[in-house]
């Protein structure tokens, strides 16, 4: 039976969420200033904004507090949400998003680093195009160099091959891999409307839409929630890449992390086909 939830009505502002679970402490101070940095430039602009952190521990939150109070002094509210236990990734988000009244959410990773006008970019879109409710960013590595996380629906094999194979074999698959990652549409310049799968890792959303959709699946532990968001929100809204929004993207694949990464990224998946149907080859 599907979870019905009373919707309040919202206020103007933006929420950002992140999850961390024994985070990397000079990544998460760089993603926090990033962030400060790109509100100062979204209140050039858009001075009234009020704009709210959830910080979600999960687990490990270092102890930060210069970084706080340099958000604070920037005029962004600070909660931090504790308590919980690692109750996973998208259980996490919904803890913030449950909070929240706020026009637009961002579910953002503690391995992002935004653009300065990365915020302002993506609430320009959003006025200029009512239609999308849920936008994706350009994306690139350490190096500046763009990853390739829009997909289309996976097969097996494709996830296989992306996730587990070593790079040298990987290179037998490359038209394949290309397909499945959109690589014939997605580029650093040409808007691309209603790709069918996005990355959790920046996930910018108009409340409604995130709201009706009553936020993450929590049956997923860690993996492949944002792949059941993203096809769920193509019931209630458009989706967009909008390569004017820049981050940049520190993390890793589940094969790099270990067994127990692979564990979950394998107990995710069979729930995503179980859900949404068995691809093979």
């Amino acid at each position: 039976m599907k979870e019905t939830r009373t919707l309040h009505p919202l206020s103007d502002g933006l929420s950002v969420s992140v999850v961390v679970y024994h985070p990397d402490t000079e990544q998460l101070v760089s993603t926090l200033t990033g962030l400060a940095v790109a509100c100062d430039a979204l209140h050039i602009s858009r001075p009234e904004l009020p704009v709210t952190l959830y910080l979600v521990d999960n687990g490990g939150l270092p102890d930060i507090p210069a970084t706080l109070e340099e958000l604070r002094a920037r005029g962004i509210v600070c909660t931090i949400i504790a308590g919980q236990g690692n109750v996973g990734y998208g259980r996490g988000h919904n803890l913030a998003i449950e909070r929240s009244a706020s026009r637009y959410h961002l579910v953002l990773n503690p391995d992002i680093d935004l653009a300065s006008d990365a915020l302002r970019e993506a609430l320009d879109f959003f006025d200029a195009h009512p239609e999308a409710g849920l936008i994706t960013p350009w994306i690139g590595d350490e190096h500046g160099e763009q990853q390739f996380l829009c997909r289309r629906y996976p097969t097996l094999l494709d996830l296989f091959v992306r996730g587990f194979l070593p790079s040298g074999m990987r290179r037998l698959f490359v038209r394949r891999l290309a397909r499945y990652e959109m690589r014939d549409r997605i580029n650093a310049r040409d808007t691309v409307w209603d790709p069918p799968i996005v990355s959790g890792c920046f996930m910018l959303f108009r409340m409604t839409a995130l709201k009706q959709l009553a936020g993450f699946d929590a049956r997923y532990f860690l993996y492949f929630e944002d792949y059941d968001l993203s096809l769920r929100a193509h019931d209630v809204t458009r989706v967009v890449y909008a390569p004017a929004v820049r981050v940049l993207h520190h993390g890793g694949g589940a094969a790099r992390k270990g067994s127990v990464h692979i564990r979950m990224f394998m107990s995710s998946a069979y729930k995503f086909f179980d859900r949404f149907g068995w691809k093979w080859l």
